[in-house]
């Protein structure tokens, strides 16, 4: 499991989806205390790759099954909240999404002020970033402005956080930064966006997000080139998406959406064509 998760991380999504058939079937049958997680950690990555590949239904009965599978274990419980966020922004259910990423923020809240647990900053940090996305995409922005702040109080108290493969999370100062971005874009704001969108991309952090982070930020931001007019922006994000995650741009429809309207906007460079070419894509 922690080498599949590997490989999403990676940006090895097909190899991914090979896994996949039979990390289900254990997941089912699995039954000892020892391997009690592995249900939740299982559904919670096809419902990852099912969004990528634009499969919303089928990502929302796989986080719905990782929910179920959690029961009554907060932090369980809280890494499922995610997926189901992720599954319901993609199937356009933003109130719903955001949600159920603040409610699993609060039981962590709770757990950890009843039971003395110890703080969870990366899980609490990636569903505050969920919840601020999924508000972003209804419009809420209160919501966004409260999600975002306490983000980025909790990412200042604890600094950058290295990236989790064997629950699939990360948090820090940089993933907040990338949030104000994307939710920027979200709520129209794309001159704020792009600008957030460099900065992040200038800070060395950056690059040791994985290879699917940064591939996936790239492929969302070309909305806010676009909205801008700036196809050529555009264009450029794409081509070094597909240079650090080939999957991201190749399989993900969200990329050959993106690439299509570049494509349409008039004259494209040279890479960008090669790109579209290879995928199969054509102006049409």
């Amino acid at each position: 499991m922690g080498y599949a998760w590997t490989a999403y991380r990676n940006g090895h999504h097909a190899q991914v989806l090979r896994m996949l058939p039979d990390l289900l079937a254990e997941a089912r049958s699995a039954g000892d205390a020892s391997a009690a997680g592995l249900p939740v950690r299982v559904y919670r990555l096809a419902a990852q790759v099912l969004v990528k590949l634009g499969k919303a239904d089928l990502a929302w009965l796989a986080a719905d099954r990782a929910m179920s599978a959690a029961a009554d274990d907060p932090r369980r419980a809280g890494l499922a909240a995610v997926s189901v966020a992720q599954a319901l922004r993609a199937l356009r259910q933003g109130k719903l999404a955001m949600g159920a990423a603040a409610a699993a923020v609060r039981r962590l809240d709770l757990a950890r002020s009843q039971v003395f647990l110890p703080e969870e900053p990366t899980l609490t940090g990636t569903l505050l970033s969920e919840a601020a996305l999924a508000a972003a995409s209804c419009g809420a922005v209160a919501p966004v402005a409260e999600f975002t702040e306490r983000a980025v109080q909790l990412a200042a108290s604890h600094g950058e956080r290295h990236h989790d493969d064997h629950d699939g999370i990360g948090f820090g100062p940089i993933i907040v930064e990338l949030t104000r971005a994307l939710t920027a874009m979200r709520l129209g704001d794309h001159h704020r966006a792009v600008a957030a969108h460099r900065r992040a991309t200038r800070d060395d952090s950056w690059r040791l997000l994985p290879a699917e982070h940064r591939a996936a930020h790239l492929v969302d931001i070309t909305r806010a080139h676009l909205d801008l007019g700036d196809h050529h922006a555009a264009g450029r994000a794409l081509v070094i998406a597909d240079g650090i995650a080939p999957a991201e741009t190749r399989l993900r429809p969200a990329a050959h959406a993106a690439l299509t309207a570049v494509l349409r906007a008039g004259p494209t460079a040279a890479d960008v064509a090669r790109l579209a070419a290879t995928i199969g894509l054509t102006r049409r």
